[in-house]
């Protein structure tokens, strides 16, 4: 057994913290502090120090499941359950077509596996029905900045650069609690005499770091967005020579942003036109200054146009492509920016092409060596994908997501997983998703295989294998090898992760997302390569354009051609248009899908807490963790709280048009009196996803998790306990707020680094 520490980078958020991994003796590894990853330098959250307690024997699957006769899932051999997963989707497809054959992967699959699952469904399958639960992370983010900038990264700078900007407007993210080791550089922004300004409807960990908290109503982003930028015009803040000379748009986007007059904005957001005028003087009198959104105003059924209004009021004031400044959007999932890049989404082939483009479908398809028409087109999102189950789609390949607690509507999403003809999933843990499958494959994770991540900055990053996984336990790459073969492909589907990735090189040169001067060795040596980073850098005369993205003829005047350095800082010169102009693009406040009335008069918004991630298929399964964060709750303002006569623990039930939720309440003034929130880690009577919307962006087909209407009911605590439907007795009618909202939200406290 390897004895010296691995460096490697934790499994869980978009900061993939660098830590290093020494084996230890009971099979797991020991994980210590990486000081020289300049992302979180040493700092670990909870999560990240806790991650290998997943990789116990008791707590992981090391057996294909397969479900008897008698409905059971039992321990099956690997041929066994590869051939039952052959044999599904042989059957639908010969049945029902190729679409009939539906495949959900994940944002923390490697770039490997989300490039490699893209390319079976495509080549393997035939079928067009692919997304991934990205969809629910940053899509309304990218496309937002598909239409500003002409290209999607989450950041266009390095975290590096936060310190020393002068003003930062964090919209909708707690990350002191999803991002713990980040805060570091907010904290330093302060201390370098720069602003922070936090948007969000609960004065949460981070909120309490601001100089400033703006607390609007959920789903009025986009209405306080244009409020600002109404000021910026009014009080002649505009950057003239910079959107005279770097955008198009303008006059659109500024007549729509002087119908949102600051008192009618108070009226939608509830913040005060004094703040408003306070936020508008802190962000322009600094040199450079930035806005950074994150799933408050994305997770919406407006987010793309609510982003889009972030950005403009970065154009109109000069600050994107500038030196410590611009839009950046905060990704959630570990390789939330990877996994959409390189083909598992529903419109995108490998390098972040589009699917319907001719020239990107036919470079594609020279590189997996098959008939450009033979690729099917887009298909569905997420979760028009999750409603066609059962249906449309009569069987699923399921990878590293757990939708049945973490889709929105997720009662409906469970039956309609559960009326599928067969369902086939790869996992560590046996998740509430899979606990419904047909077959399980148990498959690796993080510290047992090597492949590669890309991070909020862009920065793609080299995961490296630590230890040897356990008998009985395979990597998603051999499955999809495995069942490529039985399905009629005998090559295409290498199991050797660096193998994938050089294909994965070529396959990407060239487009918006090009690692074709990435490799394995430069990751290792460079502690990350940010992209674009086209194959060869010309190194030129004076005067020349020193970031060429192929090589030139030869010339004698010119040096042998070196490697690109790799892109850390976007839009400098340039954005990635056809004309190199950022777009305004005119956007106007609309109510959220869902409203309050009368018999929903209360507005519900979700998100994390520290010590729990995402649906917590895993986290859950950590004994420290869950000491920190045992369960949901529901997190009410005291004014509230007294009308419904609850009192602190009490358990009380949220209702919606789509479910019921049962969870101890959470009474704080760190929330407005019009809104509650719960977190969205758990299944069962606290399930959050019960409740929310799957109103979708027209734009992004993000759903609207962030504000859906709900009524409160008291509930007898007896009756509470009695079991999981949550069908407790009423003790109290339902309860109204006032009108009042936005941003993302996240609670509950653990020991970080």
């Amino acid at each position: 057994m390897q004895n010296t520490a691995t460096p490697t980078h934790c499994p869980y958020c978009a900061l993939q913290c660098g830590m290093n991994l020494t084996p230890t003796p009971d099979g797991t590894v020991e994980v210590s502090e990486r000081a020289d990853f300049p992302v979180n330098r040493g700092a670990l959250c909870g999560k990240g120090r806790t991650a290998p307690a997943v990789l116990a024997r008791n707590v992981r699957l090391t057996s294909p499941l397969v479900r008897d006769a008698g409905g059971t899932l039992v321990p099956a051999s690997w041929d066994e359950a590869l051939d039952r997963i052959a044999g599904g989707l042989r059957r639908t497809r010969a049945e029902h077509g190729p679409d009939a054959v539906g495949v959900f992967g994940g944002g923390g699959l490697t770039n490997e596996k989300a490039y490699t699952l893209g390319k079976f469904a495509r080549v393997v399958l035939g079928t067009s029905q692919i997304d991934y639960n990205g969809r629910f992370c940053m899509s309304s983010a990218a496309a937002a900045g598909i239409k500003a900038f002409g290209l999607d990264r989450g950041l266009p700078f390095p975290l590096e650069d936060i310190p020393k900007s002068g003003c930062v407007i964090l919209v909708g993210s707690n990350l002191a609690e999803t991002m713990p080791p980040s805060l570091r550089f907010f904290t330093e922004l302060k201390e370098n005499g720069g602003t922070l300004i936090v948007i969000d409807p609960r004065r949460t960990r981070t909120a309490e770091q601001a100089d400033l908290h703006l607390a609007p109503r959920p789903g009025t982003d986009l209405a306080l967005a244009l409020g600002l930028l109404h000021l910026v015009i009014a009080e002649g803040r505009v950057d003239e020579e910079y959107v005279r000379e770097r955008t198009a748009g303008w006059e659109d986007a500024r007549a729509a942003a002087m119908a949102h007059w600051p008192e009618y904005v108070e009226r939608i957001t509830g913040v005060s036109v004094p703040q408003l005028r306070e936020t508008v003087r802190l962000f322009c009198e600094p040199e450079s200054a930035m806005v950074l959104t994150a799933r408050g105003p994305e997770q919406q059924s407006k987010g793309t146009d609510t982003v889009g209004a972030w950005i403009n009021l970065c154009l109109a004031t000069g600050r994107a492509g500038r030196p410590l400044s611009g839009y950046g959007c905060l990704t959630g999932q570990g390789n939330g920016q990877g996994g959409r890049e390189h083909g598992q989404k529903a419109d995108q082939l490998p390098g972040y092409r589009k699917l319907d483009d001719p020239a990107a479908r036919r470079h594609v398809a020279e590189v997996w060596g098959v008939d450009p028409d033979s690729l099917p087109g887009p298909g569905r999102s997420a979760y028009e994908l999750l409603d066609a189950l059962g249906t449309d789609i009569r069987s699923l390949l399921l990878m590293a997501s757990n939708p049945v607690v973490s889709a929105p509507r997720a009662a409906h999403v469970e039956e309609r997983i559960r009326s599928l003809d067969f369902l086939a999933v790869c996992d560590v843990v046996l998740s509430e998703t899979a606990a419904l499958a047909d077959v399980v494959l148990p498959v690796t994770q993080w510290a047992e295989e090597t492949g590669t991540t890309t991070n909020l900055e862009g920065r793609v990053l080299l995961r490296r294998r630590a230890i040897t996984p356990p008998e009985g336990v395979r990597s998603d790459l051999e499955v999809m090898h495995e069942l490529a073969a039985r399905l009629g492909v005998e090559k295409g589907f290498p199991t050797d992760p660096e193998e994938v990735f050089e294909e994965l090189r070529r396959a990407s040169a060239g487009g918006p997302a090009d690692y074709s001067g990435i490799t394995y060795g430069r990751l290792a040596e460079e502690n990350g390569v940010f992209w674009p980073c086209p194959a060869a850098q010309e190194t030129v005369e004076e005067g020349e354009d020193a970031l060429l993205d192929t090589p030139l003829p030869d010339d004698p005047a010119r040096e042998t051609p070196t490697a690109h350095p790799g892109t850390p800082r976007l839009f400098l010169d340039r954005f990635a248009t056809p004309d190199g102009r950022a777009r305004f693009v005119p956007v106007s406040h609309r109510a959220t899908a869902e409203e309050p009335d009368d018999e929903y008069p209360v507005l519900l918004t979700t998100g994390r807490v520290v010590a729990q991630y995402q649906s917590g298929a895993q986290t859950r399964r950590v004994a420290e963790l869950n000491a920190a964060a045992p369960g949901p709750f529901v997190e009410i303002h005291p004014r509230l709280a007294a009308r419904l006569g609850a009192a602190e623990g009490d358990p009380v039930a949220v209702v919606s048009r789509r479910g019921r939720a049962v969870a101890p309440a959470r009474i704080t003034n760190a929330i407005r009196p019009d809104t509650v929130f719960m977190p969205f880690h758990w299944p069962g009577e606290g399930r959050a996803n019960s409740l929310t919307n799957p109103a979708l962006d027209p734009t992004s087909r993000m759903p609207e998790f962030k504000a859906c209407a709900v009524r409160l009911e008291a509930v007898e605590r007896e009756a509470a306990e009695e079991g999981s439907t949550g069908e407790g007795s009423v003790a109290e009618g339902s309860v109204g707020a006032g009108s009042v909202g936005a941003g993302s939200v996240e609670r509950e406290a653990v020991s970080a680094r």
